[in-house]
């Protein structure tokens, strides 16, 4: 079994179907998240999230205020629907070599990378997919209970066909301080790997300033610094498709991160059936393997972000194989039949209820 310095090891527990949120209101409610007048936290809104930062031991809001200017920094560089942006310059000169910052080259060449590991099922040139599907904006204006759409929303076949024909991460070149994309009809979107990005430069920034506790959420993607003066944090495990806090469990972590990919996250439904955010970037649709989600834990919050993805579009067996091939990965997959399958480090970290 493969051994990590950043979960608890405890009882065996009951397996059920979960996903991942972090429990900020029920631990501080329980008194558990340390001293009143030694915290700050606040919220922010980049990259169509919300970001809440909570730091520990500390009242000075003033690394908080750096950290939201990192975010808003980084999305000025990275979002592809930003016209200024890098990523956007790139799109728009697809073919030529465009400059690009430090940065920019090196969340490019780790998406590159994740691309390789994982077969192309994590592809930063999913943007033209991505674009067309939107699923965002139109989840976000139903009113529906159960996400119901008219079939108006969904992309016509031909264009889906047309776009997955230049999603490939191989297309990417990157020399000398510049980046081009040699397929023209190629575009880049870091969704899948920015926001945990982001949050490892932030935790890296407060490291930097002596900060050894905090908690820092993005969209769901939660990293966690250093350790509380009671101990490990706790994240919640939230049940698919339910309201948010009805939870399933408890997973308790050090300096990690945890973040979680599933069908239940973006998604609409046309004449009952589901559509999800989660595309294969072979037919251009969303993936259709009897996932539910799958929940990274590691030290590294980048590799959570796109690993979640791309684990989860390549199934159980391939995706838990390539978590176990990772040094300081784990995972938890959810089937659509309510099983949960561990990789080989969790052991009993994982609590949940019985109820």
């Amino acid at each position: 079994m493969k051994k990590n310095r950043w979960v608890r090891r405890r009882r065996p527990a009951v397996l059920l179907a979960a996903g991942l949120f972090l429990l900020f209101h029920i631990c501080i409610n329980l008194g558990g998240c340390g001293s009143a007048n030694q915290k700050v936290s606040r919220s922010g809104f980049y990259f169509d999230t919300i970001i809440t930062i909570t730091l520990y031991n500390t009242s000075n809001e003033g690394y908080i205020d750096k950290c939201f200017d990192l975010a808003a920094a980084y999305e000025r560089k990275f979002s592809n629907t930003i016209a200024t942006s890098e990523i956007s310059a790139v799109n728009e000169k697809a073919g030529s070599y465009v400059k690009a910052s430090e940065e920019t080259l090196d969340i490019i060449q780790k998406g590159i990378e994740y691309g390789e590991i994982s077969g192309g099922r994590f592809d930063i040139t999913v943007g033209g997919l991505s674009g067309l599907w939107n699923f965002s904006e139109i989840a976000a204006g139903l009113e529906s209970a159960d996400n119901e759409a008219d079939a108006s929303v969904l992309p016509d076949s031909a264009d889906i066909k047309k776009a997955a024909g230049h999603v490939d991460y191989t297309a990417v070149k990157i020399k000398d301080g510049k980046v081009k994309l040699s397929d023209r009809g190629a575009k880049l979107d870091l969704g899948g790997i920015a926001k945990g990005y982001i949050a490892d430069r932030m935790r890296d920034y407060l490291r930097s300033e002596g900060i050894t506790a905090g908690i820092i959420s993005l969209g769901g993607n939660v990293l966690t610094l250093g350790e509380k003066e009671e101990g490990m944090y706790t994240v919640g495990i939230q049940r698919p498709f339910a309201p948010q806090g009805t939870t399933l469990g408890t997973l308790s972590v050090r300096d990690a991160s945890v973040v979680s990919s599933g069908i239940y996250e973006r998604y609409y439904r046309v004449d009952g059936r589901l559509y999800h955010h989660i595309l294969d970037t072979d037919t251009g649709y969303p993936v259709e393997n009897n996932l539910y989600q799958v929940t990274i834990i590691s030290e590294s919050s980048m590799a959570g972000d796109a690993l979640s993805t791309a684990c989860f579009a390549l199934g159980l067996e391939d995706g838990m194989a390539l978590v176990e091939q990772q040094a300081n990965i784990e995972a938890i997959f959810v089937t659509d039949d309510g099983k949960l399958h561990c990789s080989s480090g969790i052991g009993d970290t994982v609590i949940f209820n019985e109820n």
